[in-house]
């Protein structure tokens, strides 16, 4: 199955390791250090230029990648589980 995650993104559910609420989880120091290191990484990919909301964790090819997204953590969640 797949997720679209805005603008022209779409990804396989089955390479999903978390979604993410960015409101929530950047108040613990530890996620803010995750998502600087895997910026300095080149693992972020950010699928709008609108206000983010979310991200979400992946493995694909044994590479992870981190995308950003405007559409909110319940949403996608939702969309996965229709």
């Amino acid at each position: 199955m797949y997720l679209h995650l805005g603008e022209k993104t779409v990804i396989r559910t089955e390479s999903i390791i978390g979604i993410f609420d960015l409101d929530n989880t950047t108040i613990s120091k530890n996620t803010r250090n995750f998502l600087t290191r895997a910026e300095k990484n080149g693992e972020v990919i950010n699928v709008s230029y609108e206000l983010p909301k979310s991200f979400i964790v992946c493995i694909k090819n044994k590479e992870r990648k981190v995308y950003i997204s405007q559409i909110a953590a319940n949403t996608l969640y939702k969309r996965i589980n229709k």
